[in-house]
């Protein structure tokens, strides 16, 4: 059980998210009704965007209490997606920037959900 491979967000608007992701991830879902929308990944994983007024057991937490992040290869594509990002209207929380563990930037989705996009230092 130790191969995670499916991420769920609870949104206000499974629609309204799933116009967002379909544009960020230049993909449509695989799945989609009123209440739930799921995206698959090149990478395997797997993203569903469940209403958090009909998911059961009743969801607490609201968006921005965790990340979802993107690897890409180096810096010169960081940069390039934040530029489209932006182009696309996302809420850009850190623009680009080098930290410890490489360079990368935030954006946030329609629910406050944190997306990083990151390239991994060279070593």
């Amino acid at each position: 059980m130790s191969n995670a491979n499916f991420v769920l967000l609870y949104v206000e608007s499974p629609e309204a998210s799933a116009s967002f992701y379909r544009a960020l991830l230049e993909r449509d879902p695989v799945e989609a009704s009123a209440t739930f929308v799921m995206f698959a990944l090149d990478s395997g994983l797997v993203l569903g965007l469940w209403s958090r007024h009909s998911v059961r057991p009743s969801a607490v937490a609201a968006g921005g209490g965790g990340e979802l992040a993107f690897r890409v290869p180096d810096a010169p594509v960081v940069d390039a997606a934040h530029a489209r990002w932006k182009e696309l209207g996302v809420s850009i929380l850190q623009g680009p920037t080098d930290m410890e563990f490489g360079r990368t930037f935030v954006g946030l989705d329609p629910d406050g959900h944190r997306l990083r996009i990151f390239a991994p230092a060279a070593e």
